[in-house]
């Protein structure tokens, strides 16, 4: 990442804290009330030690009306400090909120095919580990570069006061203080990018390797998974070891210089006392603001460090937040209600990757209230037809029509609430059995998710779970079988009643009993409604009005059960491979 690219990611996390400016400034006050408080604590040691003079020369009632403000001076640097630091952690983690809510507001709009190209791994790492990062550095910047810049300012004032010539000195040495922590940012910068993008790609890969850990046995790839997470893991250990080697040179470093500052004026402060230009209390005093100058010099170059490393951080997060958004519905485009469920596509073309032809002059008629099944190899398109009918991806070419009217010109949300969908691959929330149900109705009633519930055989094995409709649904269902948590998906279909179906392979993990039961439900469900059905099982889809057989993309038959079988073409040869 390039400066420029620095500065454009520092410009976005502003626009966020400029929300918290009311918070900012406040953070601001008691910082410079820190500061004073803490820089006037030296002039009062400096009057201390100037009023001890040598043994039994001590004068005990000037000192203590000292002492007393030297109480109070601290009681109000620590409230100070303490006030200062709440604001810095309410602009932190408000920040921080504000980023991951428009992280996932991002997500929820970006298309399909986004998703698609990255690793889900590498996106949760960006919305979690990376803002965490984030957020670390973003605190310390608050709570450490406000103090430190307020502290360098403030201690040259107080220094000037006390010698100009001695101050000199410590101003002559500070660019040297600058050019190393510069030098060794630059450095950790890139190593800190290159951690966090490791981190991304570990974190998918132990999302991918855990998620499928059966299919990963099965088939005795565990040898290879870990040999792809170390290989992974030792790219993630060198960046990691060079960030850490980078960042961790700072402090000494600076130090060193820091050390040169306090001896420079510790001798030539010394030349001053003895010649009777600076009394030991002003030296005293001197040598403290010394050390408070340089202090901050360490703090703030551990704060670029962090900072860096935030940034690297924040850059993977805001790439994620302006990814290219789907094609927002139109101005004027139309609430479908009232549905009727006839379904055109005329000369439709697509294709996920524009070298790869998939779909192509695409055309089909459906009636309302028609059943059209959706037959033929695997990646001839079946999915594909499936996702332009719920515009999950949009045509490249041609037009799809519900009711007459283009899709394009309808909200995608009205749309896909007029059609229930049944994936072969189940999805279930974190949740209760009854949330997961209810998902399209939120307001359904107790009875009517019960009936649901009962059309499609889940009721049983329902009510044998130990809390019944309560049992809490663990991670994507694990502690259901395969078959149970379809039973759901169908149901939760089933309570929507919607006028429109699309049935992909969605009895694919039912055994053949429990599956004729379901077909009759659906029979029941899909009297009068328009639905389409993906099956490699042909014994499912016999009454289908129109059975459409499809092979790379295109249309290769068209007609009922009984009229493809006659034909004796690819359909027949389909048929009869699975019930010779």
């Amino acid at each position: 990442m390039t400066r420029d690219d620095q500065k454009k990611t520092l410009k976005k996390v502003m626009k966020y804290i400029k929300k918290y400016r009311v918070r900012v400034v406040m953070s601001l006050i008691f910082a410079a009330v820190t500061v004073i408080t803490t820089l006037y604590l030296p002039i009062l040691t400096g009057n201390a030690v100037d009023l001890m003079v040598e043994k039994g020369k001590v004068d005990f009632a000037g000192l203590k009306p000292i002492v007393k403000t030297m109480l109070i001076v601290l009681a109000i640097t620590g409230v100070a400090q303490w006030i200062m630091n709440i604001c810095n952690n309410y602009i932190t983690y408000h920040v921080v909120q504000d980023i991951r809510k428009d992280a996932m507001d991002r997500i929820q709009i970006v298309p399909l095919k986004y998703l698609d190209g990255h690793a889900a791994g590498d996106i949760v790492s960006r919305v979690i580990a990376d803002v965490d990062q984030f957020a670390d550095g973003l605190l310390m910047g608050f709570t450490q570069a406000f103090t430190g810049v307020m502290t360098i300012v403030g201690t040259l004032v107080f220094m000037l006061q006390i010698n100009v010539w001695i101050t000199l000195v410590v101003i002559l040495v500070t660019p040297l203080s600058f050019f190393v922590a510069g030098f060794i940012a630059k450095k950790s910068y890139t190593m800190f990018q290159m951690q966090s993008k490791e981190r991304g790609a570990q974190t998918a890969l132990i999302d991918e390797m855990i998620g499928n850990q059966r299919v990963v046995q099965a088939y005795g790839h565990e040898k290879r998974s870990l040999e792809q997470f170390d290989e992974i893991n030792g790219r993630l250990e060198k960046y990691s070891l060079r960030a850490t080697f980078f960042s961790s040179i700072t402090n000494p470093a600076t130090r060193f210089v820091n050390n040169l500052v306090y001896a420079g004026v510790g001798i030539v402060g010394a030349f001053f006392a003895i010649h009777g230009m600076l009394s030991v209390g002003r030296l005293t005093s001197f040598l403290s603001y010394a050390n408070q100058y340089t202090k901050p010099f360490n703090e703030i170059s551990g704060v670029i460090t962090e900072l860096q490393n935030a940034i690297a951080c924040a850059a993977r997060v805001f790439e994620l937040m302006e990814a290219e958004p789907q094609e927002p519905d139109k101005p004027d485009a139309i609430e479908l209600t009232q549905v009727k469920g006839a379904v055109e596509l005329k000369n439709v073309s697509f294709s996920y990757v524009s070298e790869q032809k998939l779909i192509r002059d695409f055309n089909l008629t459906v009636k309302p209230g028609q059943r059209v099944a959706i037959v033929g190899p695997t990646g001839c398109g079946k999915t594909t037809v499936i996702n332009l009918l719920m515009r999950f991806y949009d045509v490249n070419k041609g037009v799809i029509a519900v009711d007459g009217t283009d899709i394009r010109n309808m909200t995608r949300a009205s749309l896909r609430s007029n059609i229930g969908m049944v994936l072969q691959e189940t999805w279930l929330k974190d949740g209760t059995i009854r949330d997961n149900i209810i998902m399209g109705r939120p307001d359904a009633t107790e009875e009517e998710i019960i009936a649901a519930a009962k059309a499609t055989h889940a009721h049983s094995f329902i009510k044998r779970l130990p809390q019944g409709y309560d049992t809490v649904v663990r991670e994507d269902g694990d502690n259901l079988s395969q078959g149970q948590k379809q039973l759901l998906c169908i149901t939760r279909v089933m309570l929507c009643q919607p006028p429109m179906l699309i049935l992909d392979e969605a009895t694919s993990s039912i055994d053949t009993r429990t599956e004729i039961r379901i077909q009759r439900a659906f029979e029941k469900l899909m009297k009068g409604r328009t639905s389409f059905i993906v099956a490699h099982r042909l014994s499912t889809i016999k009454n289908a009005d129109i059975i459409l057989v499809m092979k790379d993309g295109n249309i290769i038959e068209q007609g009922s059960h009984e009229s493809l079988l006659a034909q004796n073409g690819f359909y027949a040869n389909l048929y009869n491979s699975q019930f010779a």
